[in-house]
């Protein structure tokens, strides 16, 4: 089973290339090179191993494509997808496209959250934490007081 946590602080090259941190290698289904990443809700990018997008996809893939909103989803978030294969060193090419939206240049935050990792600008992830711990409790009571 996939299970992503933790915060990673990483660097591109000048090809855009990402290497992933052993952590994050460790928790990939055993021989996964093919990856998957989308354009995030959030202005970051979102990695999938194939299995765990694979989920994703038949969610969206069994839409009914009669119904003009499912079409809009459709075509919206599966035209923000692209695989990429993970290298011999562990690295990934992040495509020029992909990186401008999430504004990444040189530095970048890697953030697990379960089955998938969230590849953020660490200036912009900042601005979406919850700083507050106050807040944070709040929202643990509401979501997860069963």
């Amino acid at each position: 089973m996939t299970f992503f946590t933790s915060q990673y602080e990483c660097k591109l090259d000048a090809k855009g290339r990402l290497v992933l941190p052993a952590r994050v290698k460790a928790q990939l289904p055993e021989g996964e090179q093919e990856l998957v990443v989308r354009k995030g809700f959030e202005q970051c990018l979102i990695l999938y191993p194939m299995v765990e997008f694979k989920k994703v996809f038949s969610k969206i893939s069994g839409l009914n494509e009669f119904n003009e909103e499912y079409r809009q989803l459709q075509r919206s978030f599966l035209s923000g997808v692209v695989t990429v294969e993970l290298d011999g060193n562990g690295r990934i090419l992040l495509p020029k496209n992909m990186l401008a939206y999430a504004q990444i240049d040189k530095d970048a935050m890697l953030v697990g959250t379960g089955n998938k990792v969230e590849i953020w600008s660490p200036t912009i992830y900042e601005k979406f934490l919850i700083q507050d711990p106050g807040e944070l409790s709040k929202l643990a009571e509401r979501y997860l007081n069963n």
